[in-house]
C-alpha cells in the first residue's frame, strides 16, 4: 500500500496526503480525518509521520543551532549531545536546524510547519527576534540562554556575570591589580550575545567594586584569535598580569601567545575563566574555571520542553546555573615586577580603570 492508494481512496491529491503526513503545509481538519480513516482502515504504517498524524504529534523536537558554516565549540557540542541523549530517553527524535546568517528560512520552516512538537533554541541574544517569533506561535519552546527580559519564557542559563565576578575576586585576592577580560568575537558582543554581554557587565562591576584596573578585549573563537588577543593585551596594557576569559575556543592561542612572550603560567601570568571542563583540563597547566555543565543544562532544557509540551498552560519555569570555581593550576600570586619578562615591565603603574575595547 502506498500514498497514491491512500489519496485515491480519500478523494484527495497525493500531495495532500504527503502534506498531511509530513506537516509541511496545513491541511484542513476534515481532510486530515478522512485521510486518517483510510490509514486506519488499511492499517497503513509507512513511518513515524503516519503515527504522528494519528496521535496529533510528531514525536520530534527541533534544536536550533548556530549556522552550519560556524565551528561549534565544545560547550555548544555538549548542549547538542545532551539534548539528543535526553530526547532518546523519552523516545523523541531531534531535528537540527541552523539559524542565523542565510539560514532564516530553515528556522521559519521549523516554526511554521508541523514538523516538530517543540523547539529548543541556543545562542540567545538579549534582544532576540527568534524568541519573539516563537512566542507568537503556539509552539512550545525552551531557550538555552535568556533574553534581557525573560519573564514568561522557559529557559536554562549560566550566570556569567556572577561567575566572571568570582574569577575577578579570586585573582584580586591573589594580588593581581591589572586584569583583562578576553570576551567572545566583537560581532557577537555587538549583536547582544547574552553570555558576552553579561560577562562584560560582570567584569566591569567586579573591577569597580574591587578598585582594580580592568580592560576588555574581544577575541575570535579560534587559536589564531587567541594569539592576536594576547599580543594586543601585552602591547596596549603591559601592566596586565591576569586574564579572565569566556572564550574557550581561543584558549590554546592564549596559552601559545603568553608562552611566546616569555610568560610562565602561573608564575608570571595567571588565567581564570568560564569554560567547558574539557578545555579547562586540556589547558596547560589546567585552567582555574567555572566548569560549564553543558550536559546537565541540555538535559534540563529537554525536561522543561517535554513538560511544556505535556502541559502548554503550565506557568513558565527556568533554571540558572552557578557552578563553583574549580581551583586548578593556572592561577597564582601576582608576580613581582622583577619576575616578569623585561620588555613587559612597565616604567610606571597604569592608572586605567574600568573596561576598554579593542
Amino acid at each position: 500500500m502506498n500514498i497514491g492508494e491512500i489519496a485515491r481512496r480519500s478523494g484527495v491529491a497525493r500531495s495532500t496526503v504527503s502534506y498531511a503526513l509530513s506537516g509541511k503545509r496545513p491541511v484542513s481538519e476534515e481532510t486530515r480525518r478522512r485521510i486518517q480513516a483510510v490509514i486506519d482502515e488499511l492499517d497503513y504504517r509507512p513511518s513515524a509521520t503516519a503515527r504522528a498524524l494519528k496521535e496529533g504529534r510528531t514525536r520530534t523536537v527541533g534544536l536550533v543551532i548556530p549556522p552550519a558554516g560556524a565551528r561549534l565549540t565544545s560547550m555548544q557540542l555538549g548542549f547538542v549531545a545532551s539534548v539528543v541523549e535526553a530526547a532518546a530517553l523519552v523516545d523523541l527524535d531531534v531535528l537540527l536546524s541552523p539559524s542565523g546568517g542565510d539560514h532564516d528560512g530553515s528556522f521559519e520552516r521549523l516554526v511554521g510547519g508541523r514538523r516538530v512538537d517543540g523547539v529548543i533554541l541556543m545562542e540567545i541574544r538579549l534582544d532576540d527576534p527568534r524568541v519573539g517569533r516563537l512566542a507568537q506561535t503556539e509552539m512550545p519552546f525552551v531557550t538555552i540562554g535568556r533574553t534581557a527580559e525573560p519573564d514568561g519564557t522557559w529557559w536554562v542559563d549560566e550566570d556569567y556575570a556572577t561567575l566572571v565576578g568570582e574569577c575577578v575576586d579570586h585573582l584580586v585576592d591573589l594580588g593581581h591589580r591589572h586584569l583583562a577580560l578576553v570576551n567572545r568575537p566583537a560581532r557577537m558582543v555587538a549583536a547582544g550575545y547574552g553570555p558576552g554581554r553579561r560577562a562584560q557587565e560582570g567584569f566591569a562591576a567586579a573591577v569597580e567594586r574591587r578598585e582594580v584596573n580592568g580592560s576588555e578585549f574581544c577575541c575570535e573563537d579560534d587559536v589564531a584569535g587567541g594569539e592576536r588577543c594576547v599580543a594586543e593585551i601585552l602591547a596596549t596594557r603591559p601592566a596586565t598580569t591576569a586574564i579572565v576569559t569566556v572564550n574557550e575556543a581561543a584558549l590554546p592561542g592564549v596559552q601559545r601567545g603568553l608562552e611566546r612572550a616569555g610568560h610562565e603560567i602561573p608564575r608570571t601570568f595567571s588565567i581564570a575563566g568560564v569554560a567547558a571542563d574539557q578545555w579547562a583540563e586540556e589547558f596547560h597547566p589546567p585552567l582555574t574555571a567555572a566548569d560549564v555543565p553543558s550536559m546537565e543544562m541540555g538535559a534540563v532544557a529537554m525536561d522543561l520542553l517535554t513538560e511544556r509540551i505535556a502541559d502548554p498552560d503550565a506557568p513558565a519555569r527556568h533554571r540558572l546555573f552557578v557552578p563553583p570555581i574549580s581551583l586548578r593550576a593556572s592561577t597564582g600570586p601576582a608576580p613581582r615586577p622583577s619576575a616578569r619578562p623585561a620588555f613587559l615591565r612597565p616604567t610606571a603603574p597604569s592608572r586605567v580603570r574600568g573596561t576598554g575595547g579593542d
